[in-house]
């Protein structure tokens, strides 16, 4: 089944989407326009990336009674001189990590969701509707 997402236009340069029963906000930095009200669309898009890779951590520790406490996952980004953004996901583990457990929660976050969508993005479709 089809899920939709519905995009509204409430002023500026603001674009927000209804997902079920949640909007998301998203605003222009004021340099291109907007008034910063809210992350811009592609913040949001790392946003995804970096949360979907922290809820694989998470499970793993879960699924593995470790300790979370500590546990941290961020993202530094940036355009290589291709263009192309280059994104390095990292974590921190909780004091008293196991071992043993290093390379293999590396592998577990490895298979977001949302990366695995840019590995082998789906096909899209442009359609106008009357």
């Amino acid at each position: 089944m089809a899920e939709r997402l519905e995009v509204s236009f409430p002023g500026g340069k603001r674009v927000d989407v209804t997902a079920g029963i949640h909007t998301i906000a998203t605003d222009q930095a004021e340099k291109h326009g907007g008034a910063d009200s809210a992350p811009a669309p592609f913040t949001l898009f790392l946003a995804s990336l970096v949360s979907c890779s922290g809820i694989y951590a998470l499970n793993f520790c879960h699924s593995r009674n470790l300790p979370t406490e500590g546990l941290a996952v961020s993202m530094d980004w940036d355009r290589g001189s291709d263009g192309k953004a280059i994104a390095r996901i990292r974590l921190r583990l909780p004091d008293g990590f196991p071992e043993r457990y290093r390379e293999s929660i590396l592998r577990a976050v490895d298979l977001c969701a949302v990366k695995k969508q840019l590995v082998d993005p789906p096909a899209f479709e442009m359609l106008i509707e009357d």
